[in-house]
């Protein structure tokens, strides 16, 4: 569920950066994957020579196969929505924290119906921005890292077709959210325990993240509001971050936050699904719009 998503070994991918002699566009195999986006991918070249690289470095082949070298091809001017995200979003952010940026993108009629077609999502260093049926999709499907773009507080980019998606973006919430987000804590956090076991070692980072996310999972709940910054919670997360709080202690709040989580899911008042009709009739009318462009 991570976006862009933790990718499987075995995918094909070129780099996005000339390595030891490799030029951009080299074509290797991940043989290693990361068990979060903090982490570096192990990537295997046809002359069997592997290096570790993080995910901003290279991109998947069957996107990347997609693109042609004219100018036509460039869509990024298509990007109607654009916003940050990620710990300046949180209210998580320090001094060197990075300015994650996601979105949208309506690619024109022609280009969607090319042989060529167009790839799901754009990526540019820190900024992922999807395909608007795709993006539109993984929120239906509550998909936590979509639903805080469409309510991040920092809005940069929102075109009139980005402004009709975000006033009925009510129509995203569902009681899937309690599948989705608590599915994916409790996995995620199996992993790190297992980590722990086996290694000794505590991905900090990322449990925090998960505390933040059972958070926003029972606010959304409660509310039917996607809540991104943390508040009152931000030392006690940061302090988590930086490994200064007892495993046993961060497991024993993670429990109090679920129990939190299960009852706001008893009681909420979200409807069973969120509203397809709705979203496809906005789906369709940007479709439409991409017609003259």
């Amino acid at each position: 569920m991570s976006l862009p998503p933790i990718l499987p070994v075995g995918t094909s991918v070129t780099t996005k950066v000339a390595l030891d002699g490799r030029p951009v566009g080299s074509v290797g195999t991940v043989v290693q994957a990361p068990g979060d986006l903090q982490h570096a991918y192990r990537i295997r070249f046809s002359d069997g020579a592997e290096v570790a690289l993080p995910r901003r470095t290279f991109g998947v082949r069957r996107h990347d196969k997609n693109w042609l070298p004219s100018a036509e091809r460039d869509l990024a001017p298509f990007v109607q929505y654009r916003c940050v995200v990620g710990s300046r979003a949180f209210g998580l952010d320090t001094a060197g924290s990075d300015t994650d940026l996601r979105g949208f993108f309506l690619p024109p009629a022609r280009d969607d119906w090319s042989l060529e077609g167009v790839p799901e999502q754009l990526e540019h260093g820190e900024e992922v921005y999807w395909e608007a049926r795709k993006f539109v999709l993984l929120a239906l499907k509550a998909n936590p890292n979509v639903l805080e773009v469409l309510y991040s507080p920092h809005v940069l980019t929102a075109t009139p077709i980005a402004r009709d998606l975000l006033d009925l973006r009510g129509a995203f919430l569902s009681r899937l959210v309690y599948q989705t987000y608590a599915g994916y804590v409790a996995g995620q956090f199996r992993r790190i325990e297992a980590d722990l076991r086996q290694h000794g070692q505590v991905r900090w980072k990322h449990a925090m993240h998960l505390l933040r996310l059972l958070m926003g999972g029972t606010h959304l709940l409660q509310t039917g509001v996607v809540l991104l910054d943390v508040g009152a919670e931000r030392e006690a997360l940061l302090a988590i971050k930086r490994g200064e709080v007892p495993w046993p202690e961060v497991e024993a709040w993670r429990a109090a936050l679920h129990r939190e989580f299960e009852a706001a899911y008893a009681a909420t008042t979200l409807p069973e699904r969120p509203d397809y009709a709705a979203v496809q009739d906005w789906l369709i009318r940007a479709r439409r719009a991409a017609l003259e462009w």
